[in-house]
């Protein structure tokens, strides 16, 4: 990806270009600055993004993202102006510099130590300094009201419609491959496109190793194979949690083989398209069998709401920590809509889950993968018992209740996730005692009984 920095000032070329420095491997092709009276901007941009980075530099912006999937800042009629997607895919943060002016990046390095209590900035929103407004957003419309034959074959459609468009610029992509329904179907359409190198990693004898090489197969894909192991996973945490930018326990979790199938896709392909999104559009998880049909739309609208520093988070970082491009054709605006609009009855049917997804599926994909049930990104690659295990051998329950209650009162949930914050706290100092930036994944376990008290849902 790209990445973008500035500050509402003339003549801080300087303070942008070490902004930019801290987040140089988003974009290694080449910068660009803009310099006008109100305000200094830049831009790093990979090799794919370089004539658009000119492109927008003649009309004062800065651009991150791709497609409709962006965070931008345009600095024009006396104005710094910053916006993000609706969804929020593509990052960025904001701040205050000592004397009182605007400050943003597309990481949260970039914006410490000058800027303090840095925030995201909210999805669907434009800043100019004085006033936040939102101008665009994901809403449900009315529910369709055709039958579910046509409703299946309209989500098919718009599915290859949408990967078409996605990948039309490009003479090979990769898809990162779980084996699971949401990247193998992105990868079966995407095979009639363009060329598809698909990408799979796990511990030995991790299902997503098995369950991808079915797919890979059955489509037809160059397919590469990773395997790693404890050691590796352990390794490279530190440098996980350093782009994560995040202590977040089951972030991080899935960001560690994510981090190390994007590094390897990275040596084959300029852009990389993965299943995000599907999970909260289709109802992805056996639980939401559970849920009354006449509340499961808010609950996944909720998650969809969320997913700008869970999920989305670990594709943009594991991805831009190589200069590697991405893809969420789930999320894209025309697939979006009408997912919304599906009922819900048609996302929850015959004691399945994603039933309207699966049946848009038939002949892209093995019958049994079609079928599969949902696994976690790091049960399906075997990571959580080893990183976990790690954790509990590595941290006395004593020093957990010692180190669990942060300086602003968060809770930290496990010794899993007080190993992370502690390699967190090494890398962004007193920004750690007041991490406003982090989100926190609802629902997490929680390790205890502590005695003391803590913000609640922190």
């Amino acid at each position: 990806m790209s990445g973008i920095a500035g500050i509402a000032r003339n003549g801080a070329a300087a303070d942008v270009h070490r902004m930019l420095d801290k987040i140089s491997y988003r974009g290694p092709a080449g910068r660009e600055l803009i310099e006008t009276p109100q305000a200094t901007i830049g831009i790093v941009y990979n090799e794919y993004q370089k004539e658009l980075a000119k492109n927008l530099r003649r009309q004062l912006i800065v651009r991150d993202g791709l497609r409709e999937h962006f965070a931008q800042a345009e600095a024009e009629n006396g104005t710094l102006r910053i916006s993000r997607d609706a969804v929020g895919v593509t990052p960025l943060y904001y701040s205050q510099t000592e004397q009182g002016e605007l400050c943003f990046a597309s990481e949260v390095k970039a914006l410490i130590p000058a800027c303090q209590n840095v925030v995201e900035f909210p999805p669907g929103h434009r800043f100019d300094g004085q006033q936040m407004e939102l101008v665009t957003r994901f809403q449900p419309g009315p529910l369709l009201s055709e039958s579910p034959g046509w409703i299946v074959a309209e989500l098919r459609r718009r599915m290859d419609q949408t990967v078409a468009e996605v990948v039309g610029d490009y003479d090979r992509v990769g898809v990162l491959l779980s084996g699971e329904l949401d990247s193998s179907v992105i990868a079966a359409l995407a095979r009639h496109h363009t060329n598809v190198l698909t990408f799979t990693i796990g511990l030995d004898d991790a299902p997503a190793l098995e369950g991808a090489r079915t797919v890979a197969n059955f489509i037809g894909t160059a397919h590469h194979e990773i395997r790693t192991s404890r050691q590796e996973l352990i390794q490279v945490l530190p440098q996980v949690i350093y782009h994560l930018e995040s202590f977040d326990a089951l972030l991080v979790r899935s960001s560690l083989i994510h981090f190390l199938i994007a590094r390897k896709a990275a040596e084959h392909v300029p852009v990389v398209l993965v299943g995000e999104g599907a999970d909260a559009l289709f109802a992805g998880h056996a639980a939401y069998q559970q849920v009354p049909l006449d509340q499961l739309a808010a609950l996944l609208f909720r998650g969809l709401q969320r997913m700008h520093s869970e999920g989305l988070q670990r594709v943009d970082r594991c991805s831009a920590a190589h200069g590697l491009l991405y893809a969420i054709p789930f999320l894209e605006r025309n697939l979006a809509d009408f997912a919304l609009r599906i009922p819900p009855g048609l996302k929850v049917r015959e004691g399945m889950e994603k039933w309207c997804l699966r049946e848009a599926s038939k002949e892209l994909l093995p019958e049994l993968v079609r079928r599969k049930p949902k696994a976690k990104f790091w049960d399906s690659g075997g990571v959580r018992e080893e990183i976990a295990d790690w954790a509990q051998q590595s941290i006395p329950l004593e020093a957990f209740d010692r180190e669990c209650i942060l300086p602003n009162g968060w809770r930290i949930r496990t010794r899993e996730e007080l190993a992370y914050y502690r390699l967190f706290r090494d890398y962004f100092g007193p920004a750690a005692d007041n991490p406003l930036w982090v989100g926190r994944t609802e629902g997490a376990p929680r390790e205890g009984p502590i005695s003391r008290t803590y913000i609640p849902g922190s």
